[in-house]
């Protein structure tokens, strides 16, 4: 078709076209910023996807068409396939699996600028370069955190000059692409390759050592820059889609790992270099007093006869897959005219947003479903507050303990409950290594099982009464 078409009028079309898909973009991501428009944002979003890649065939100079499509059918089929299978609780791997990808598409596209030898403007070069090691540590980091996720890799590296190690490798990748910019991107492959090689392993060990309780935040992170990665290489292109997406995608990641950060009361550079969970681990010593088991039949009464019960998910319900059963039981509670709500906490699970994403499966209204600031109010007012899974976001140490290692952090006030119960696997402590004061309290009991089984006991328990 770009053959019918002058040059000039051909390159006013895909502009014309390209500045639709951002307004797309801009639309969908706007209607992703409440769950209740979140399924049509993505689809507004999609449709501008759709458009910009198509009228990219139209681009100047353009060749290859047949491996273009092929690359495109299998990474469709892929993504169609994979996101039909996985469940709902690896989603947070996916996530990281598929910035991972978005990462290493903008590294390869900078790899193969720089090695084709054509000459590079100094600004270009530059931006070339810059994106090259985002998106090279964006792509190595998110298969660790992927891994992690997994439970390929279980535990952490860390080693005691390990910050002076990241730094040497830092230092190599920047002073490697400093010389490559010096001969304005035309390297040889000597150059061009320790690149790539150095900052992939930057990549590695800068994520090595960070905590799995942390990964909300380093999934969030390297999504920026994923984002921020595929925008410098617009600029080398000149290719405005590549620009508007990848700003968009880049500031929603940072505002969103400002709010995650935020949300654990601590910054992003204590997230990656603090090495948390050695500290947690030492830092948190026994609490007196005993754990106080209670039977389902006990927990379904106490539940069944409240005027208010607000529930609480975090990462253990979703290992278990529990929350078609949760929703049940609230669906039972609210037949016997019983108030339920639930409190979601800004880093509960394992990614962004994972609670609610999950709920949604389950199919509970939005209007059911607070966050911190919204629900933490009402907890003095519930009857019974029933914790599924969650350990470091409702544990009171952080309000009440300055020598806590997650003293500040904002907490669900699960503790001003009246009654709490709470559904757990067994014993141990928290993703983080901390003990729960929350668990020992007078008004706390222990409700040990699978989080499934354990709801479809509160479930029966309650269906006794009728």
């Amino acid at each position: 078709m770009s053959h019918l078409l002058s040059p000039r009028l051909t390159d006013d079309l895909i502009q014309a076209i390209y500045f639709i898909a951002a307004l797309l973009f801009i639309i969908g991501l706007k209607r992703m910023s409440s769950p209740k428009g979140a399924k049509n944002g993505i689809i507004w979003a999609g449709v501008g996807m759709l458009i910009a890649g198509l009228i990219t065939f139209l681009w100047p100079g353009m060749h290859n068409y047949i491996l273009i499509i092929v690359a495109i059918f299998i990474g469709g089929v892929a993504a169609w396939w994979s996101g039909r299978v996985v469940p709902m609780t690896a989603m947070p791997q996916m996530v990281a699996l598929y910035n991972g990808m978005g990462g290493g598409a903008a590294a390869a596209i900078a790899c193969q600028e720089l090695i084709r030898g054509k000459p590079f403007a100094t600004a270009e070069v530059v931006l070339t370069v810059i994106g090259a090691i985002i998106g090279a540590v964006s792509f190595s980091g998110s298969l660790i955190a992927f891994a992690k996720l997994q439970g390929l890799i279980k535990k952490s590296l860390r080693y005691r000059v390990q910050q002076y190690v990241n730094a040497l490798l830092l230092a190599v990748t920047v002073a490697l692409g400093i010389w490559i910019m010096v001969v304005h991107g035309n390297p040889a492959w000597y150059i061009v390759l320790p690149f790539f090689v150095v900052a992939l392993a930057f990549g590695i060990l800068v994520t090595l050592p960070i905590g799995g309780a942390d990964m909300p935040v380093v999934i969030s992170l390297y999504n920026a820059c994923t984002g921020l990665a595929v925008a410098f290489e617009g600029f080398a292109l000149q290719n405005a889609a590549m620009i508007i997406a990848g700003m968009l995608v880049g500031a929603a990641g940072t505002l969103l790992t400002q709010l995650m950060a935020k949300a654990m009361n601590r910054s992003i550079a204590n997230v990656l270099f603090s090495n948390f969970g050695e500290v947690a681990a030492a830092g948190s010593g026994e609490i007196a007093g005993s754990l106080k088991p209670i039977d389902a039949a006990d927990a379904g009464t106490m539940m069944a006869y409240a005027s208010k019960v607000i529930i609480v998910p975090g990462y253990g319900m979703a290992v278990a897959q529990a929350q078609h059963k949760v929703w049940e039981l609230t669906q039972l509670l609210q037949h016997r005219d019983v108030t339920v709500k639930f409190a979601i906490h800004p880093v509960a699970g394992r990614m962004p947003g994972h609670m609610n994403v999950l709920l949604a499966e389950a199919g509970v209204p939005y209007d059911l479903i607070g966050d911190l600031e919204e629900i933490n109010p009402e907890f003095p007012t519930a009857d019974v507050a029933l914790v599924i899974g969650a350990n470091d976001v409702v544990n009171p140490d952080a309000r009440n303990k300055q020598d806590s290692p997650i003293y500040g952090m904002p907490i669900l006030n699960v503790d001003k409950a009246r009654n709490v119960i709470v559904i757990k696997r067994g014993q141990g402590r928290g993703f983080s290594g901390i003990e729960n004061a929350l668990f020992y309290m007078d008004q706390t009991r222990m409700l040990y099982g699978d989080g499934q089984e354990a709801v479809t006991r509160l479930i029966q328990a309650i269906k006794s009464l009728e």
